[in-house]
């Protein structure tokens, strides 16, 4: 199938995550600092989401297992008070670590890349996405919303809200200024979050999506 050419990458960059009104001032700012020091890695324009609520820090999962040395609890923190856009931006920054691109000096993930994520971390990322979203969000649900749009990547982008209809033309949302994609799991179609960028075409969302990961449940287990 030819892909028409897509000017949008599905990318934006995240802010720091609202402070919590059960943590002392030291510990907001020392995550304030570890949040801040995670993201924007990617050269996204910046974009935020308003924060759902304070919650208590023992609702933030903490035993989140990594092969690569990953830190997933300022993801599980974005993602627990409702900070999509903060969150989205931290996944794919996280795919460029865990993938090997950025030990190669890249700051983009090819879809060679894909083979190098350990299946330990993508699950811990997909539970994350699961757990916060009442199982609205993640690449399993995207990978179910491909199957079912028979791999066109042009259904897939209408199932999942990736498009908008602007008068009678049908485009993609763009990310450039203000981003027009949904950061709130009302509002949001199923499968529409995290976003994977298709500037270099659709082979990074394939390989994604057909991960090893995802041939069994074995993902959906908690540690």
């Amino acid at each position: 199938m030819k892909i028409s050419s897509f000017s949008f990458a599905l990318l934006v960059c995240g802010s720091t995550v609202a402070a919590f009104t059960s943590i002392s001032m030291p510990q907001r700012q020392a995550r304030s600092v570890v949040l801040q020091s995670t993201m924007a890695e990617s050269g996204a324009p910046p974009a935020t989401s308003d924060p759902s609520g304070s919650i208590p820090e023992s609702d933030i999962p903490t035993k989140l297992p990594t092969e690569c040395g990953m830190d997933y609890i300022p993801l599980a923190t974005m993602l627990a008070t409702g900070q999509l856009a903060e969150a989205d931006q931290f996944t794919r920054d996280a795919l460029i670590k865990i993938s090997g691109a950025k030990g190669k000096g890249r700051e983009f993930v090819y879809f060679t890349d894909v083979k190098n994520i350990p299946s330990t971390d993508l699950a811990t990322i997909e539970r994350l996405w699961q757990q916060f979203s009442g199982g609205k969000f993640g690449y399993s649900v995207q990978k179910k919303k491909w199957r079912q749009s028979k791999e066109n990547f042009e259904l897939f982008c209408r199932k999942i809200g990736w498009t908008t209809q602007d008068g009678d033309v049908e485009r993609k949302l763009r990310w450039f200024g203000a981003s027009e994609f949904i950061y709130d799991v009302k509002k949001a179609p199923e499968g529409h979050l995290p976003l994977t960028s298709a500037l270099r075409g659709t082979s990074l969302l394939k390989k994604l999506l057909t991960h090893p990961v995802w041939d069994n449940d074995d993902w959906k287990v908690e540690p």
